[in-house]
């Protein structure tokens, strides 16, 4: 009977901790959701008609490239399915909850990217900005309404960081509301390097320039945001459009200052990771970079705030070339001026963002 007594006693000595404990507290496990946010450049996404002139003729039926009601269908199929297939695991929507792209001639384009089967369910809204370029190509954005609420949109223009004016595309900013948070994105395409790399490059360092400013400006109207900045650069991220101008760095230990700008993927760059290659080099223009905001609690378990979580090359199979001096690269549409019902010659990238659950 007393051994009895004492055993009973024991079990009810272990349960008094527990019992003492507020319902639920450290009991539950800690629970995340994921968000993702792309850019993709989607080359040369035109319709049919010829409303530039001598620039816009090439995708035209009369056009060099015969670009006609049928190939333009197959490439706006062919970019939905390769949207589609980029999953975000853990995250409240099925995929990206923001995409910026590039290279797309104009709203009506992006109207029939995202009424594509494929992801019409997803219900992505456009802002898209006319920009002056030559060949009519623009940056636009696309977003998810059920995870990302707009609060403004304006645009920024090269040539004030020009000694000469250039026609070039414009930078789009988008400020909104992303998991209860305040965040800026930025969505660019800068010049190209025609010409010659080194005889360009002061038309991307006047662009990280204006990248740079914009940055500062959204800082001073309301420091506590997140700001990323994301674009086809036609440079790298050692280049010094980049690491200069930009200011975007290498490693995290360099961005604990407020406004400071991380740029993970320079090291993916290092392991020979690209988003377009030629003649057996990679290069990796598509880049998305961010503020310290989004490194805040990267070390800790607890993620109050938005928090980075990776960075990723998105160089799925499909999207690769299986033949000829280009196999492992982007299966483009065109190659030497023929249609191969590719999708694009860069391969999109993806940062993901990764939020506790209270």
């Amino acid at each position: 009977m007393i051994k009895k007594v004492l055993i009973m006693a024991l079990a009810l000595a272990a349960m008094l901790p527990a019992l003492a404990q507020e319902p639920g507290q450290e009991q539950q496990e800690r629970r995340y959701l994921m968000y993702g946010v792309m850019f993709y450049n989607l080359e040369n996404l035109f319709d049919t008609i010829n409303n530039n002139g001598v620039y816009d003729k090439e995708f035209s039926p009369e056009g060099a490239r015969q670009w006609n009601g049928t190939k333009y269908w197959q490439k706006q199929h062919n970019m939905a399915y390769a949207i589609s297939q980029m999953e975000v695991k853990g995250s409240p929507a099925e995929g990206p909850v923001i995409i910026g792209v590039s290279e797309i001639e104009n709203i009506t384009v992006l109207q029939d990217l995202v009424r594509q089967p494929e992801i019409k369910d997803r219900r992505y809204q456009i802002i898209h900005h006319d920009s002056p370029d030559p060949r009519g190509v623009d940056v636009a954005f696309l977003y998810n309404p059920r995870f990302f609420k707009v609060l403004n949109v304006t645009t920024q223009n090269i040539n004030k960081y020009l000694d000469e004016p250039k026609r070039t595309r414009d930078q789009l900013t988008v400020t909104g509301m992303l998991a209860g948070e305040k965040v800026s994105l930025l969505i660019n395409h800068w010049p190209s390097r025609l010409g010659g790399e080194e005889q360009s490059s002061f038309l991307r360092e006047a662009a990280g320039r204006m990248a740079r400013a914009t940055i500062d400006s959204l800082l001073r109207d309301d420091p506590n945001q997140g700001i990323i900045f994301m674009g086809d650069l036609n440079d790298d991220p050692q280049n010094r459009s980049c690491y200069e101008a930009l200011g975007a760095r290498k490693e995290i230990k360099d961005c604990t200052e407020a406004g400071s700008v991380f740029n993970p993927w320079w090291n993916i760059l290092g392991r020979g990771i690209g988003t377009l290659g030629y003649k057996g080099n990679w290069n990796l223009f598509d880049q998305i970079v961010f503020t310290e905001y989004f490194l805040r609690n990267y070390d800790s378990k607890d993620k109050p705030t938005l928090t980075y979580s990776r960075a990723e090359v998105l160089n799925r199979k499909f999207l690769r070339s299986n033949e000829g001096d280009r196999q492992g690269y982007p299966l483009r549409t065109y190659s030497a001026g023929i249609f191969l019902n590719g999708y694009s010659d860069h391969f999109p990238t993806m940062i993901y963002l990764v939020k506790e659950i209270k």
